[in-house]
C-alpha cells in the first residue's frame, strides 16, 4: 500500500484523483443503519438450509464425507432420499429410539453426522452450518420481528422435534451433541410464535399447536431436574454434559493442548486441572487415567493430550463440556477456559429455567390444567426463593454466581446478573441494585461480559448479542427505558461501524473500541462471519430505540 501510494503522489492529477477516491471511501465507510437492515434482509436467505439441499448437509468442523443421521424408527422422506444420490451422502438410522440425552453414546457411531430435522431452519453462520440451541431464540426473535412467520414456525417445530426424537433441544444438531442441550429458551421461543398474530390461522389452530407442543416443552424441562444437573442440595440447576472425556467435535488436540501449556505457565491459577501423565502410558497407566482423565486407547483426542509431562483431569473435561452446555464457550468466569463450569450454580441457566416455569404454568392454564398449572407456580416460587438464598448476594448489591461445591459466590461479576431481571424473577429494589452496576460493564460500543480481561472472547472486553440483549430487555421490563435506550443504541451503532468497515455482521464485538476488533488469544480465536443472532438482537434494538418495543412486558 505504501509503494502504491509514492507511485500516486508522483503526479498532481493522480493526487487529484487520490483525493476523490478517499472522500468516496470515508463516504462508503459511514455508518449507515439503512445499510444494515438490508444486509440481514439478504442474510436469512443466505444463513437458511434445508436437509434437501447439499449445502446443508456439509460440516465444516469434519473432514468426512457428509453423514445424515435419522431418528430410530424414522421412515426417510422421499425428497430427503432424492438429496441422498444427488449430494453423495450417507443416510444411517440412529441405533435405538432416544428418552433423554445420553441414550446414545456418539462415541460408540461409527462415524459423526448431521441428525435430521424437518423442517429449514437458520444456522448462525460461518462454520456453524446447523442449527443451535441457544442462538436459535435469538434468530427467532428476528424473524418474528421482520415478519418471516413461517421461518419461525418451522424453527420451533424443528426444537420440538429434537425434543421428542433426540431427548431435548440440542446444543446443535449433530451426532456429537447428543449427550448436551444449551441454555433452556424453548418456552420463550414458544411464548414468542404463539404471541404473534400472524402464527397461526385461527385460535383453534393455536391451541391444537399448543397441545402438541406443551408435553415436548415439559419433556426438555425435565433434563434440568435429572440428578446430574442438580447444582447439590440448593435447589438450583448446573450445566453438565453427560458424556467425558474430550469434546468429540475436536478435530485434534491443539486446544487442549493450549489449555496445558497455559497452565504450566500459570501454576498460581491452576485450580487442580492437571496430573502428571506418561505421554505413552503403559497398560496399567493407561487403564487409571480411564478414570483420572480420558481414554488414550478409545479416543485420538485424549492420547495427544499432553504437554511437558501433564494430562488433563477427568474434572477438567466435565468442566469443559459443561462450558460449552452454557454457550459461554471460551471463558475464565468459571475457572480458567471454564473448567469448572460444573461446579456452579448458574445465574443464567437458573433464571432461564424460572422463566421456563412461569411459561409452563401459563400454557397449563391456557389448556385448562389447573393441577399443572399449580405445580408450576410452585417450582417457579421454590426456585426463585433459592435463587434468592443463594445467587443473590446484597453485600455486592447484585447476582452472583455459586460455587456450591466450594461452598462460596463467584469473587468477580459476569453480565449474567442481568439475566433475572430479563426473566422477571427480581423484586424492584433487586432489579434497581443491579441497574446501579452497569458501570462495571457498559462501555462505548455496548455491554462486555465483565470487567476481568482474559483474552477469552467470554470475558472482557468482548460483547456479545444475547447477553446485550437480555440485559437490555431486563432494564426495558424494570421501567430503566432511559438505560436500556442508550445500551441499544451503542450497541447497533458498533454494528452499523462494523458493517461499514468490512461490509459483514460478526459473532462477537469489541465493546471498548466499538467494533469488530476483536482479538482473542485463549480459545476459539475466529470471528465468524454471519451472523444469526446478531441480526436477530439488532432488529430487536431497533424496537427499542423506535419506541414501538411493549413497555414494562416480560421479554
Amino acid at each position: 500500500m505504501k509503494s502504491t501510494l509514492r507511485r500516486t503522489f508522483a503526479n498532481s492529477s493522480s493526487l487529484v484523483l487520490l483525493s476523490a477516491m478517499l472522500v468516496a471511501t470515508a463516504s462508503a465507510a459511514q455508518p449507515d443503519p439503512a445499510k444494515t437492515r438490508a444486509y440481514i434482509d439478504k442474510a436469512w436467505a443466505t444463513l437458511t438450509r434445508s436437509q434437501d439441499e447439499c449445502k446443508s448437509l456439509l460440516d465444516p468442523k469434519i473432514r468426512a464425507r457428509p453423514v445424515l443421521y435419522l431418528p430410530a424408527q424414522f421412515t426417510a422422506p422421499q425428497d430427503l432420499l432424492q438429496a441422498q444420490k444427488r449430494c453423495n451422502i450417507d443416510v444411517h438410522t440412529l441405533p435405538r429410539s432416544i428418552e433423554q440425552l445420553g441414550d446414545v453414546d456418539a462415541t460408540k457411531l461409527p462415524v459423526q453426522g448431521l441428525l435430521y430435522l424437518p423442517h429449514p431452519y437458520v444456522v448462525p453462520g460461518g462454520f456453524f452450518n446447523e442449527m443451535y440451541g441457544w442462538d436459535s431464540y435469538f434468530i427467532l426473535l428476528g424473524l418474528v420481528a421482520d415478519h418471516r412467520t413461517e421461518l419461525a414456525r418451522d424453527m420451533v417445530d424443528n426444537a420440538l422435534f429434537e425434543v421428542q426424537y433426540y431427548g431435548g433441544v440440542l446444543n446443535a444438531n449433530r451426532s456429537y451433541y447428543l449427550s448436551r442441550s444449551q441454555p433452556p429458551f424453548l418456552s420463550r421461543m414458544m411464548v414468542s410464535l404463539l404471541n404473534d398474530p400472524a402464527s397461526f390461522p385461527d385460535a383453534d389452530a393455536k391451541r391444537a399447536w399448543l397441545e402438541k407442543a406443551y408435553p415436548l416443552a415439559v419433556r426438555n424441562h425435565d433434563i434440568w431436574t435429572r440428578p446430574e444437573h442438580l447444582a447439590g442440595n440448593t435447589g438450583l440447576a448446573r450445566y453438565y454434559d453427560f458424556g467425558s472425556g474430550p469434546v468429540l467435535e475436536a478435530q485434534d488436540s491443539e486446544f487442549y493442548n493450549g489449555v496445558i501449556k497455559w497452565l504450566i505457565a500459570h501454576p498460581g491459577d491452576n485450580p487442580g486441572y492437571l496430573i502428571k501423565a506418561a505421554q505413552h502410558p503403559d497398560a496399567a497407566e493407561a487403564e487409571r487415567l480411564k478414570t483420572q482423565s480420558c481414554d488414550v486407547l478409545a479416543s485420538k483426542v485424549c492420547a495427544g493430550d499432553w504437554v511437558d509431562g501433564y494430562r488433563l483431569s477427568a474434572d477438567y473435561y466435565h468442566g469443559d463440556r459443561a462450558m460449552r452446555e452454557s454457550g459461554f464457550d471460551t471463558n475464565f468466569h468459571y475457572g480458567p477456559f471454564g473448567g469448572s463450569t460444573h461446579h456452579y450454580a448458574d445465574v443464567s441457566l437458573n433464571s432461564l429455567l424460572y422463566r421456563y416455569e412461569m411459561d409452563l404454568h401459563d400454557f397449563a392454564q391456557q389448556l385448562g390444567k389447573a393441577d399443572d398449572a399449580k405445580r408450576w407456580a410452585l417450582a417457579a416460587a421454590a426456585r426463585k426463593q433459592a435463587m434468592d438464598k443463594y445467587l443473590w448476594r446484597p453485600e455486592f448489591g447484585m447476582y452472583r454466581d455459586y460455587d456450591f461445591i466450594a461452598g462460596k459466590p463467584s469473587d468477580a461479576p459476569y453480565l449474567t446478573t442481568f439475566y433475572p431481571l430479563w426473566a422477571g424473577a427480581a423484586s424492584p429494589q433487586q432489579a434497581a441494585s443491579v441497574r446501579g452496576k452497569l458501570s462495571i460493564f457498559e462501555l462505548p460500543g455496548g455491554l462486555a461480559m465483565d470487567n476481568r480481561p482474559s483474552g477469552a472472547q467470554w470475558n472482557a472486553p468482548f460483547g456479545w448479542a444475547p447477553t446485550n440483549w437480555l440485559a437490555v430487555a431486563g432494564l426495558d421490563a424494570y421501567g430503566f427505558h432511559e438505560d436500556a435506550h442508550r445500551i441499544a443504541g451503542k450497541f447497533n451503532a458498533t454494528i452499523d461501524r462494523s458493517l461499514a468497515a468490512d461490509g459483514t455482521i460478526r459473532e462477537k464485538y469489541n465493546m471498548a473500541s466499538g467494533n469488530a476488533n476483536v482479538k482473542v488469544s485463549a480459545g476459539y480465536t475466529t470471528n465468524v462471519i454471519g451472523f444469526g443472532w446478531t441480526n436477530g438482537v439488532y432488529l430487536m434494538m431497533e424496537e427499542i430505540l423506535s419506541g414501538t418495543k411493549t413497555k414494562a412486558a416480560v421479554p
